[in-house]
């Protein structure tokens, strides 16, 4: 099994749909907790806003227990109805990748 995969989501939730979206939010932690795809460090999220324009949004920063675990998450219907609950109240989503940068002293 390879190793843990860190992810930075950015959620863009629509105007007015905020407190439907945490509501998801914290139900999506306990499913993907539930059906061991995350590694066992919680979550952190931030609400965040953009300086210049004001737009309101969260990023959402974890660990997938494998590179296999994205995959296996489709595959688990809790997560997946989940997924599709979320997605209306949504403008959009970034998923990222994070990989350490050594920069030199």
């Amino acid at each position: 099994m390879a190793g843990r995969v860190r992810v930075l989501m950015t959620y863009f939730p629509s105007k007015g749909k905020e407190t439907a979206f945490l509501r998801i939010l914290k139900k999506h932690r306990r499913a993907l907790k539930k059906a061991r795809l995350v590694a066992a460090e919680p979550p952190r999220v931030w609400r965040a806003s953009d300086k210049a324009t004001g737009r309101k949004y969260y990023v959402e920063m974890f660990a997938w227990r494998s590179s296999r675990a994205p995959r296996e998450a489709y595959e688990t219907p809790e997560v997946r109805a989940l997924w599709a609950s979320m997605e209306p109240l949504l403008e959009s989503m970034e998923v990222g990748i994070l990989k350490p940068v050594k920069l030199s002293p």
